[in-house]
């Protein structure tokens, strides 16, 4: 079998991180994999772990060449001949419908989150296969678009349980970057993600300035990098955490790739995001890790977050919520974290219903 993938950019972030490990599983596996992206950081680990990464400009909205590179997409799709071309992103995905229209390759997508309802969007709806990563996403676009509901596959988003571990952490790069910031002693809480409003980093920095009374030795990291058009947001972060006399507490990171050490000399990790179309990877990793969660729900998400077993819910946008979540978390006594982690958001089983899919279509 010969799988090709499409996504705008392979830089941070949950679609691009499950590329690269759907890459390499499908490697181990024979399959022949290739990913298509106008590169990134994390372009260079396809091909270390036998895949090929093909640098193509399937990420910028310009009207004036999007056809001449439709085109090429062909030409090059052509050469390839895959069996499955799988689009992960809006404008992969248009480009990759309009090149694959006269072949005979399985053309699939998948659809990550609540994208707003379109013309646009609907592109994610025509593929012979339309994978979901959550019900609720599922929901979403059978309520929205005309789509024959036995196409759609729910495949839950899945952490890698063997990288994700406590016996994989390197105590050395976990030394440096606690020497670094001056970790030692602190009780650290982390909100790991890209820095977007949809991390919704704004509650998380009040609720450290909330708890700063009652435990002195609070840190937050804000572990994730800043494209260059979120740069004046970045620098909001950094003003809101002076404005509240936390500047000192509040560490931006920015982008690491050592992520398993994080979670590892973390005490806990926040997911205040907004809008949650599936179980974010920060929670599934940090209960991989042992770690308690604090996370936002939405209506129709399984909650892995079991209150006073593995973590917390908490309100959107309320930081007393948050800060007295913090509180709770640090005089609780949690068991055996780990065991919690329901296996159907593990990497193994994501792979193995990816492949069903594609079984299916060829």
């Amino acid at each position: 079998m010969k799988v090709v993938q499409l996504l705008p950019e392979l830089n941070e972030g949950g679609v691009e991180r499950g590329v690269v490990e759907l890459n390499r599983e499908f490697v181990k596996k024979g399959i022949e994999s290739i990913v298509i992206s106008a590169g990134g950081k994390l372009a260079d680990q396809i091909n270390i772990d036998g895949g090929r990464h093909i640098c193509f400009d399937v990420c910028r909205k310009n009207p004036f060449n999007v056809f001449f590179r439709i085109y090429k997409l062909k030409k090059l799709l052509q050469k390839l001949n895959p069996d499955i071309v799988h689009a992960r992103s809006r404008l992969p995905a248009w480009m990759a419908y309009l090149a694959t229209r006269s072949q005979n390759y399985a053309f699939i997508t998948t659809v990550h989150g609540l994208n707003s309802v379109g013309r646009y969007s609907e592109i994610m709806t025509k593929g012979v296969r339309v994978i979901t990563v959550s019900e609720v996403v599922k929901n979403y676009v059978l309520t929205n678009y005309k789509l024959d509901e036995k196409k759609v596959r729910v495949i839950q988003r899945g952490v890698d349980t063997d990288l994700f571990s406590s016996e994989k952490v390197d105590e050395v790069f976990m030394q440096n970057f606690q020497r670094k910031y001056d970790l030692q002693g602190k009780y650290i809480v982390s909100s790991i993600g890209r820095i977007t409003w949809l991390k919704d980093f704004e509650t998380f920095i009040r609720a450290i300035a909330r708890v700063k009374g009652e435990i002195p030795n609070i840190v937050g990291l804000i572990v994730g990098g800043a494209r260059d058009d979120k740069q004046e947001y970045l620098e909001s972060l950094k003003r809101l955490a002076r404005d509240h006399g936390v500047e000192n507490r509040i560490i931006f990171t920015g982008s690491q790739s050592n992520i398993v050490e994080i979670y590892a000399m973390s005490d806990l990790t926040v997911n205040a995001s907004l809008k949650m179309g599936n179980i974010g990877r920060t929670v599934t990793e940090s209960l991989a890790m042992g770690k308690p969660v604090l996370a936002t729900s939405y209506e129709g998400l399984t909650d892995l977050v079991v209150n006073g077993r593995n973590g917390y819910l908490i309100e959107t946008q309320d930081p007393r919520d948050v800060a007295d979540k913090i509180l709770l978390t640090q005089s609780a006594n949690f068991d055996d974290i780990k065991s919690t982690l329901n296996p159907e958001y593990t990497l193994t089983t994501m792979v193995s219903r990816t492949l069903d899919v594609y079984n299916e279509v060829i």
